[in-house]
C-alpha cells in the first residue's frame, strides 16, 4: 500500500514523524509569506507607499477566496487521509475523482461571484479613495488565478494526505523564484506598477500548480481514479462536500472577520494601511511556525482515526501541543528584538508612523502565540477526527470578537485595538477547543470501553 513518496503516521514515534512531515509544511508557508513579501517589496522599492498600501489591504479579499478553496481541499484530503490510514485504495481513488469534482464546481462559481462583486467590496472596506484604483487593479489580476490556486490546493492537500509533504514544499520554491525574477522584470525594468507585481504572481501561481499536479500524476498512478471511481452515489458526493463545506466555511467565517478588521484598519488612514501590511508580513511569518503544524495534525489523526490508533491521537495532540509552546517562546523573543528592523526593510520606508505601528503590532500578537499554538493543534485534530460542529464554532466566535472590537476596540485605542483583537480572540477560541477536544476524547474512550465489555 505504502511507496517510499508517502508516510504511514499509524506506525513509529508520534515526534519524529510530525516533525518531519511539518518542517516541509513550515519551510513552504515561510516561502508563501515570502512570495507575498516578493510582491510588496518591489511595490514599495518601485512604486510609492501609496502602492504598497493598496497591495495589502486587498489581502483580506484574496485570503478570502484562497481560504475557502484550501478549506475544500483540506476537507477532502481528511478522508482521503482516512482512506489511508484504513489502508483503502479504492476510497481514496474514490475520493479523488469527487475531490477533482467539486473542485472544478466550486472553481467556477469563485470566479463568477468574486469578479462580480470585488468593487462593492472594497467600497465597504471604506477603501481609500486614493487606494481604490490601484487596488481594482492588482487585485482583478490576482484573482484571473484561482483556477491555479484551486490546482495547487487540491493537489498539494491530496499529496499531504498520503503523507508527502515534499512535494508541496519544492514546487513552491520553484514558483516564488519565478515570481521575483518576474516581479523585478514587469514592475522594476518594464515599469508595469502594481498590475506587474499581480501578472508576475498569476504566472508563478500556474507553474506551480501545473508542476505539482503533473507530479501527482507520475508518481502516485496507484491511487489516481478509474473512470468507474467518478461515479459516486449521492452519499459519497455528500460525505466530501459536507466535509469540504465544513472547512470552507471555517476559513470563510474567519476570513469575513478579517475583512471587517481590514475595514477598521482602512478607516485610521493610508499609513495605517501601510504599516498594517508591514507588520502582517511579519507576523504571518512567525504565524507559520505554529499553524503549519495543525495541517500535520490534521493528516495525523486523520490516518489514525481510519487505523483505529486513537491512542496515537492523544499522544500526538499532547506532542504537538509541547513543541508549538517552545516554538512560541523563541518567537516572542525574536520580535521583541527584531521587529523594529525587519519591518522597517519590508516596507521600504523610514515614516515612524509606519514603523512604530508595524512594530507595535508584531510584538503585541507574538505575547500571545502560547494561546495561537494550541488553537491551531486542537482544531485541525479535532477535525482529523471527523468533529465539525466545535471548530466552526470557534471561528464564529473569531467572527463576533472582530466585530466588537470595530465597533468598540478601534474607536477606543486606534490601531491598538486592532492589534489587541485577534490576541484576544485567540484565548477565547482555544478555551472553547479545548473543552471540545476533551469532551471528544472521553467519548472516544466511553465508545472504546463499550466495544470491550
Amino acid at each position: 500500500m505504502e511507496n517510499k513518496k508517502t508516510m504511514d503516521m499509524t506506525e513509529g514515534s508520534p515526534l519524529r514523524i510530525i516533525i518531519l512531515f511539518t518542517i516541509p509544511i513550515i519551510l513552504g508557508n515561510i516561502f508563501q509569506q515570502l512570495y507575498n513579501i516578493g510582491d510588496t517589496k518591489v511595490v514599495s522599492y518601485f512604486c510609492d507607499e501609496h502602492a504598497y498600501g493598496a497591495v495589502g489591504l486587498t489581502a483580506p479579499v484574496s485570503n478570502m477566496v484562497i481560504g475557502l478553496i484550501n478549506g475544500f481541499t483540506q476537507g477532502f484530503g481528511i478522508l482521503a487521509a482516512n482512506a489511508f490510514g484504513a489502508k483503502d485504495r479504492e476510497r481514496i481513488r474514490k475520493n479523488v475523482a469527487g475531490a477533482a469534482v467539486l473542485t472544478l464546481g466550486l472553481t467556477v462559481f469563485l470566479l463568477v461571484l468574486s469578479f462580480s462583486v470585488i468593487r462593492p467590496v472594497l467600497v465597504l472596506l471604506n477603501t481609500p479613495d486614493e487606494l481604490m484604483e490601484l487596488a481594482l487593479s492588482y487585485v482583478r489580476i490576482i484573482l484571473v488565478g484561482i483556477p491555479f490556486t484551486a490546482l495547487y490546493n487540491l493537489s498539494a492537500n491530496l499529496l499531504r494526505s498520503l503523507g508527502d509533504s515534499r512535494t508541496p514544499l519544492y514546487c513552491l520554491i520553484a514558483s516564488i523564484a519565478l515570481n521575483i525574477v518576474l516581479d523585478i522584470l514587469f514592475v522594476g525594468v518594464l515599469g508595469m506598477g502594481i498590475s506587474g507585481a499581480a501578472v508576475a504572481t498569476v504566472l508563478a501561481q500556474a507553474v506551480c500548480s501545473v508542476a505539482c499536479f503533473l507530479y501527482g500524476i507520475l508518481k502516485f498512478k496507484d491511487y489516481l481514479p478509474k473512470r468507474g471511481d467518478f461515479a459516486l452515489n449521492k452519499k459519497e458526493y455528500g460525505e466530501l462536500f459536507t466535509m469540504g463545506l465544513s472547512m470552507g466555511l471555517m476559513g470563510c467565517i474567519v476570513n469575513i472577520g478579517t475583512i471587517i478588521l481590514q475595514s477598521g484598519i482602512n478607516g485610521l488612514g493610508a499609513d495605517i494601511v501601510s504599516a498594517h501590511t508591514a507588520g502582517r508580513r511579519l507576523l504571518d511569518i512567525l504565524m507559520a511556525l505554529t499553524y503549519t503544524f495543525g495541517f500535520t495534525m490534521t493528516t495525523y489523526v486523520s490516518q489514525n482515526v481510519g487505523a483505529g490508533r486513537f491512542d496515537r491521537v492523544r499522544l500526538g495532540v499532547r506532542t504537538a501541543i509541547t513543541i508549538v509552546l517552545t516554538i512560541s517562546a523563541v518567537s516572542i523573543v525574536f520580535s521583541l528584538f527584531f521587529a523594529r528592523p525587519i519591518v522597517t526593510w519590508i516596507a521600504s520606508t523610514e515614516n515612524q508612523a509606519i514603523v512604530d505601528n508595524a512594530a507595535m503590532y508584531v510584538k503585541v500578537g507574538s505575547c500571545f502565540f502560547p494561546a495561537l499554538g494550541p488553537l491551531f493543534v486542537l482544531r485541525c485534530s479535532l477535525q482529523g477526527m471527523g468533529r465539525k460542529t466545535v471548530p466552526i464554532a470557534s471561528s464564529v466566535l473569531e467572527l463576533c470578537i472582530k466585530i466588537i472590537s470595530v465597533l468598540v476596540l478601534v474607536p477606543w485605542l486606534g490601531y491598538l485595538g486592532i492589534a489587541l483583537t485577534e490576541p484576544i480572540s485567540w484565548v477565547f477560541m482555544t478555551m472553547l477547543l479545548a473543552c471540545g477536544y476533551i469532551f471528544a476524547v472521553r467519548a472516544e474512550q466511553k465508545r472504546q470501553d463499550a466495544e470491550m465489555s
